[in-house]
């Protein structure tokens, strides 16, 4: 399984996750066309699209997807706020499995600025389980059995407020990113509560060229969680490899359901 990056911005988000016969797409908030390319333009290949929230950075682009057959997913608050219909978009609920081809997918709450925001545990034969959370503040869950994860590492504090009083940023704008983006120190301190042991890849999300530093996230990571840490831009490609434990993926779905619902 292969993981690309197509766009990790407030100017675009999409990844690919590419097994050996199916893809799946995590976000549309990029041209479709570049979608098209990433997955060889072979929709009928296209096992589904996840969607984390109805921004236009995330979103703006699922209806070219849905009319090219592809199922969507995402929250009832998320399809709302899109005003989508159809028989290729689903609403999915917070904690219940559902599949796409050959992945098992458990959507779960994140806190944004937005309808119904989710984060998503993606599970594959060929992968392993993957934790994947963008644009939100905090996420109150604790997971194990995780062998991959994305996850929003959008600014520091100290940053971002040096470029307030410089001018740089008003004040509501300050307060968004504060109350609808994760810091560095959050990112950090959900890493460290949570199992690492089976983690292999660990990908910081959406970070902030104003707000924030890719080498300082990255190094400040690395040494807080003992991985090696890459940061998502436009064309990084990860081999994001089998679960080493041998789970099946219902298995493993049902196990991080019952872990998600207790945490």
């Amino acid at each position: 399984m292969f993981m690309t990056v197509l766009g990790s911005s407030s100017l675009g988000n999409c990844y690919i996750l590419q097994g050996n016969d199916e893809y799946l797409i995590i976000e549309a908030g990029v041209q479709y066309k570049s979608i098209l390319q990433a997955v060889g333009y072979r929709p009928d290949k296209v096992a589904g699209c996840l969607c984390s929230h109805g921004h236009g950075d995330h979103a703006k682009f699922i209806s070219n997807i849905t009319g090219a057959a592809i199922d969507a997913y995402m929250s009832a608050g998320t399809l709302a706020e899109l005003n989508l219909s159809g028989h290729r978009v689903h609403a999915v609920k917070p904690f219940e499995i559902f599949r796409a081809g050959g992945f098992s997918i458990i959507p779960f709450p994140v806190e944004h600025d937005a309808a119904e925001p989710f984060g998503y545990l993606i599970n594959h034969a060929e992968m392993g389980t993957l934790l994947f959370a963008t644009d939100t503040c905090y996420v109150t869950n604790q997971f194990s059995g995780l062998n991959h994860i994305m996850i929003e590492c959008n600014y520091e504090p100290a940053i971002l407020q040096k470029n307030y009083e410089d001018g740089v940023i008003v004040k509501p704008a300050r307060d968004r990113i504060i109350n609808s983006h994760m810091s560095l120190g959050t990112c950090i301190d959900f890493l460290t509560a949570n199992d690492l042991r089976g983690v292999r890849n660990i990908v910081l999300l959406h970070t902030s060229g104003q707000n924030g530093n890719r080498r300082m996230f990255a190094d400040r990571v690395s040494a807080a969680t003992g991985k090696l840490i890459d940061v998502a831009a436009p064309r990084l490609q990860k081999c994001f490899s089998i679960d080493p434990f041998g789970m099946s993926p219902v298995k493993n779905a049902i196990q991080y359901s019952l872990n998600l619902q207790s945490g």
